[in-house]
């Protein structure tokens, strides 16, 4: 590797890609691996695809690059079209951003903005979840739950309150219902909007499916119901954050619609464009950008790379190829036979506690006791062990650690394309159920 790359690990050693050809990735040495997880569920259509590849060397040819405050470009007004058409509800304008970070910030800059327009400007709390994951910048670490990420930079974040997640398997009472946990759940956002005052509160995000903290932990049945009920008694915007969770990745285009329930803005990236370029957006309601159009008319924010030509040819493309295609009837199909297969072959093993998720977002959670639920030991760091055994047999995973608080539990997620056949899921849980017993075996 070169000696002038800041690498994530100062200590890496990582192998070179050169290549890649529908779900699979090939280094530079010739060795080719399966990507089950698309990165960090990035690469919804594989490695390669033509349409998108042609897009985006047509939009170069084009323009490539013109600043927002002076103009608009073709492929972000059709993208914009697209998008509002797909989303439930009234999300009907689009805010284009480079990354699902940025777009983070934005919807809680936007909703800070929102509540001046208003006449509001005392509501300036946030609140969020623990074991929750929004993004690596300040705002957004601010309001993440992820510990570990946040530790280091604890004194740069501003101060947001954080109340229980919704994870049934693990915060669940012994014979509560799915419903009834739901429910209790969510009353404590009610709880919290009263103990900070209803009306200091700005707006409440989450993740509809959690990710990388947690590991594909769905919503209990009638939890975000619940949720939109509160937000909407107490004047608090609801932000659903969707970077991983959407744009297809559950089988409908946003996670929510599953649950019946549209939030006041929602933010997309990773599988926006699958890959072939960095954008991100916040889709907000009418409602919303009403407040800012008969107010001071502008939304005091901006990116350079905002709304980029390329990155909006790249993400159009892949909405289109998911329609064309007809890739999210794909998904739930997909994510049934997966989900179906990784149960048929965990189903006894005796140190896999839950597998979950929704479409083809799924996750394991690796447990010391299948019976009592006991995690393994942090020190053991049975994830790591995990994705590096599937990666010495061809295998890509996204393994997580810290799934109970922040400190206990290890979970392996998985997110592999939405173009994936069942052939190739197949390998993928064979080599898979490889890379368990060989890593629990190491800490037995």
């Amino acid at each position: 590797m070169s000696k002038y790359v800041f690498h994530r690990s100062t200590r890496s050693d990582m192998p070179t890609v050169v290549g890649g050809r529908g779900i699979e990735l090939i280094t530079a040495d010739g060795r080719r691996f399966l990507d089950a997880c698309g990165g960090a569920a990035v690469s919804c259509l594989g490695h390669g695809h033509p349409a998108v590849v042609e897009a985006i060397a047509r939009q170069a040819r084009t323009i490539a690059y013109a600043h927002t405050s002076v103009f608009t470009n073709e492929p972000a007004e059709e993208l914009a079209e697209v998008l509002a058409g797909a989303a439930p509800g009234d999300l009907k304008r689009v805010y284009f951003v480079d990354n699902g970070s940025a777009a983070v910030e934005t919807a809680l800059k936007m909703a800070r903005q929102f509540h001046i327009e208003r006449g509001q400007p005392g509501r300036t709390q946030v609140i969020a979840r623990r074991q929750s994951y929004h993004g690596n910048t300040l705002g957004a670490l601010a309001v993440s739950g992820n510990a570990g990420r946040r530790a280091p930079y604890e004194p740069f974040l501003f101060r947001a309150s954080h109340i229980e997640p919704c994870f049934e398997y693990r915060y669940a009472r012994p014979g509560q219902s799915a419903e009834d946990y739901g429910r209790e759940a969510a009353e404590a956002l009610a709880a919290e909007v009263l103990k900070l005052g209803p009306e200091s509160v700005a707006a409440f995000i989450a993740e509809t499916v959690v990710g990388a903290t947690a590991g594909a932990v769905p919503p209990a049945p009638g939890y975000l119901r619940r949720i939109r009920e509160i937000c909407d008694r107490y004047g608090v915007l609801l932000i659903l954050d969707e970077v991983m969770c959407g744009a297809g990745r559950t089988g409908s285009f946003l996670a929510c619609e599953q649950d019946g329930v549209t939030p006041d803005l929602v933010t997309l990236a990773k599988g926006l464009a699958a890959g072939y370029q960095p954008i991100g957006t916040v889709l907000c309601s009418q409602r919303v950008y009403e407040v800012f159009d008969s107010g001071s008319g502008a939304f005091i924010n901006g990116h350079t790379y905002s709304a980029h030509a390329i990155a909006c040819a790249a993400a159009l493309a892949v909405q289109r190829v998911i329609r064309e295609e007809g890739l999210l009837p794909r998904v739930k199909e997909a994510g049934c036979y997966l989900r179906a297969r990784l149960a048929e072959r965990f189903a006894r093993h005796p140190f896999i506690g839950d597998v979950r998720g929704r479409g083809l977002l799924l996750a394991l959670e690796l447990v010391k006791d299948r019976e009592t639920r006991e995690p393994f030991a942090p020190d053991r760091k049975v994830h790591n062990r995990v994705k590096a055994a599937a990666f010495q047999r061809g295998l890509l995973v996204y393994p997580g650690g810290g799934t109970i608080d922040g400190q206990r539990g290890d979970h392996v997620l998985l997110a592999p394309p939405y173009n994936v056949t069942n052939a190739e899921l197949d390998v993928i849980v064979e080599r898979l159920a490889q890379a368990v017993d060989a890593a629990i075996a190491e800490v037995q």
